[in-house]
């Protein structure tokens, strides 16, 4: 029986980092403030949930601007590094109203908690 417990608390323990990074950084609540990224929510941006992977303007019941629909992107951390230092300037009439994250160290920040909403 001591053997069971001693996995258990291993496992809770290797479990733990985990949940901790999938808590959104401080520079998110810009995103926060127009994206839901809880499953089946919406807000007055698309939800962010399985972003990473997804291709751009692709997520059934969101009004997308016709210039990202057709911009064929699929998001992944350079196609989101890129949007996130410059939404207009990557895509000419995107109706994203962003206009970008200077900071490398910010949108890497956003990046990384994104790829953990699957």
């Amino acid at each position: 029986m001591p053997h069971r417990l001693t996995f258990a608390a291993a496992l809770a323990a290797l479990s733990w980092p985990a949940l901790a990074a999938a808590q959104p950084p401080a520079d998110f609540a810009v995103c926060a403030a127009c994206h839901a990224t809880a499953p089946g929510k919406t807000s007055f941006g698309p939800n962010l949930r399985r972003v990473v992977g997804r291709k751009a303007a692709s997520l059934p019941g969101y009004a997308y601007s016709a210039a990202l629909r057709q911009s064929g992107i699929s998001w992944n951390a350079k196609t989101l590094d890129t949007w996130l230092t410059n939404p207009q300037a990557m895509v000419k009439g995107t109706k994203m109203p962003f206009a970008g994250f200077s900071d490398p160290a910010k949108r890497k920040r956003v990046i990384d908690y994104l790829a953990t909403l699957k």
